[in-house]
């Protein structure tokens, strides 16, 4: 009984120091980014105010906004920032408790699933952002001034950067239920039509109403289910390979 509690106070004790360099990190990559704030706020613009109407600017509509905007763009940026930190901790953390072939999948797991949160958001800020700026300021009504609020332009950026993250995450998924028995890949392969209307449907929700950026969203999401398909597949034939020899 004793040795049990004094594990879960080392298990608490290192999960708290764990969790306090995540914090630190994410502190220290925030001051050092401070001084470059509007810089960076001004670059994250850049695909909207190429192509803005001559005389037409970003405004702020509250007080604040003009500090809080980059200050929030900072905090956000050093959370992504340091997301390969905070994912070596946690597999610094759980590893220990792990078997020796769950280990060998999550590592390359946590990698990859990493690197493709960052894909989407690229994909989002060089190809998605112009397309879709463009489709709106040239279906603006003449007459009409277009001046778009710092805050909810920040606010926007955030919700379509997190919708490609997540998205991008598709061949994980696919690759994760078939690995633990969820799914076998000839059933998803049966599914393939419900899949392409849910990649529509997510499209819907998790962009702004208009057509481009719903289907900037939904072929990557299916095109990505495909890739993870057949990942799954090729790890289903060389796990039935080395099962047979």
């Amino acid at each position: 009984m004793k040795n049990s509690k004094n594990s879960l106070t080392s298990h608490l004790l290192e999960l708290r120091s764990r969790l306090l360099i995540v914090i630190s990190s994410i502190l220290v990559c925030a001051l050092i980014l401070s001084p470059f704030a509007n810089y960076l706020y001004n670059l994250l613009a850049l695909p909207l105010t190429d192509i803005l109407p001559k005389g037409s600017s970003m405004i702020a509509v509250d007080v604040a906004s003009p500090f809080l905007a980059p200050f929030k763009l900072i905090l956000l940026l050093s959370v992504v920032i340091t997301f390969p930190i905070s994912i070596y901790n946690f597999w610094a953390f759980v590893s220990p408790g792990l078997y020796k072939n769950e280990k060998m999948f999550l590592a390359p797991i946590l990698i990859s699933s990493t690197l493709l949160f960052y894909f989407g958001i690229l994909f989002a800020y060089f190809i998605v952002f112009p397309l879709v700026f463009n489709f709106f300021t040239s279906i603006a009504p003449q007459g009409i001034e277009i001046a778009t609020d710092i805050n909810s332009f920040l606010n926007f950026a955030i919700k379509i950067f997190f919708a490609f993250g997540l998205a991008f995450e598709v061949p994980i998924i696919t690759f994760l239920i078939v690995m633990l028995g969820i799914s076998s890949t000839e059933s998803l392969s049966k599914k393939r039509p419900y899949i392409i209307v849910f990649a529509f449907i997510l499209g819907m929700i998790l962009t702004p109403p208009d057509v481009i950026s719903q289907i900037l969203l939904a072929l990557p999401i299916w095109l990505l289910f495909e890739f993870g398909l057949l990942l799954a597949k090729l790890f289903c034939k060389n796990k039935a390979k080395s099962s047979r020899g």
